[in-house]
């Protein structure tokens, strides 16, 4: 571990994350909402007409982020992107406040096309202010995660709340005014050139090599956390009716997120004076992911009260891992990319988690009818991926060293 000196975060990741977390609480807080609202009074849809269209709407999201990030790199710049994916977000819901089909439908339009220029954007231009300064790029991005987080659980929260509580239309209307509050920060902020820029000296080919790994194990953690949390959903409803820890049964299900804020912040601290390669933080994460997992496994399938802190223990070792993979893949993309790319990259690089989703969604009634099935090909899984990084950081090792001796001699 290296100690950092002479780089600093400036005002500029402050003004980013505000950005995205306004932006994360309108979207989520809308999300929130949305199925509801269509099983609700006004359209009275069934259940798998509405779960079929916010199916639609998440999938959309996707593509409208390659659509986003070319536009942003290639034709307006990703500064104006981000502003035009705020205005179009915004108008999005508040079309959604208008009671019929058309209302709906347009409104879930306009705010999948509005995240799509939205989100790629903002993380391009939120990285490349850390090109001058790389070995920050790991505490920069944990904040901009935290941001995240922290913007989704108040959304959820906030405009949850106002709609059910005031009706529909008031939650919509409060993620249209969030949504353009999000944009303050960017307008604010002055697009400028990068001056000093790091000359990142590692081949083409072993930029490509890095990125691929980096996604294929973000890709490969998300969809590990995604079919382990059928065996977490399942112990977290046993344990708020018979546990004896002095827990309210509301805040069992914020738990994971609190040890994941916590976690954050310590992340941000650490990484903001002392750097390790984002490649070891990886390998950490898998070692914490398998740990946990493997908690997981040893809880019988009918727990008791005493295996209550086995599971909190479980989920802090989840939280470690989530932060030492979610934020530092878009670390490594920026650093091994081009630049000039960096949006259509990032845009693209959702695709290998949404195919790891894809792929493990064939097999959710099996493991939603045996949990424990999930939490082993988890674990094989992380294992495995775990064991291939190691392999990687070795041989790179190996041949640098191999290099720097042809060379001295």
């Amino acid at each position: 571990m290296e100690k950092i000196q002479n780089q600093k975060h400036t005002r500029e990741t402050l003004y980013y994350a505000i950005s995205r977390m306004l932006e994360r609480a309108s979207y989520y807080g809308f999300r929130a909402l949305i199925f509801l609202y269509m099983v609700g009074e006004t359209f009275k849809m069934e259940a798998t007409e509405a779960l079929g269209i916010y199916a639609w709407l998440t999938a959309s999201v996707v593509l409208s982020q390659i659509i986003g990030g070319v536009f942003g790199d290639l034709l307006i710049g990703n500064r104006k992107a981000v502003i035009f994916g705020g205005i179009i977000q915004a108008i999005g819901a508040f079309s959604l406040c208008i009671p019929s089909t058309i209302g709906l439908y347009l409104g879930l339009f306009l705010v999948s096309i509005g995240s799509g220029f939205f989100t790629p954007n903002i993380i391009s231009n939120f990285g490349k202010s850390y090109l001058n300064k790389t070995k920050l790029l790991d505490s920069g991005f944990t904040i901009f995660y935290l941001a995240i987080n922290i913007g989704s659980f108040l959304g959820i929260l906030l405009i949850g709340y106002l709609g059910e509580t005031f009706g529909y239309s008031i939650g919509f209307i409060m993620s249209g005014i969030l949504m353009l509050l999000s944009i303050v920060p960017i307008v604010i902020l002055k697009e400028k050139t990068q001056n000093n820029i790091e000359i990142n000296k590692v081949s083409i080919g072993k930029r490509i090599l890095n990125i691929s790994i980096a996604l294929l194990v973000v890709a490969i953690f998300w969809g590990t956390y995604e079919i382990s949390q059928i065996r977490i959903l399942n112990l977290q409803l046993e344990f708020r009716e018979i546990s004896a820890l002095d827990i309210s049964k509301s805040m069992w299900q914020s738990i994971g997120s609190i040890f994941t804020l916590t976690i954050s912040l310590a992340a941000i601290v650490l990484w903001t004076y002392f750097y390790s390669s984002q490649f070891f933080k990886l390998i950490l994460g898998c070692i914490f992911g398998v740990i946990s997992l493997g908690i997981l496994f040893l809880i019988p399938e009918i727990p008791t009260e005493h295996h209550a802190i086995t599971y909190l223990v479980s989920l802090f070792f989840l939280g470690i891992s989530e932060i030492h993979i979610a934020p530092i893949i878009h670390s490594i993309l920026t650093k091994y990319s081009n630049p000039k790319y960096l949006a259509i990259l990032i845009s693209l690089a959702f695709l290998p988690t949404s195919l790891i989703y894809l792929l493990f969604g064939l097999f959710n009634d099996r493991i939603f009818d045996n949990p424990i099935l999930g939490l082993k090909i988890g674990i094989i899984l992380m294992i495995i991926v775990g064991i291939g990084l190691i392999g990687y950081v070795w041989w790179n090792k190996k041949v640098s060293h191999y290099i720097a001796r042809n060379h001295n001699t």
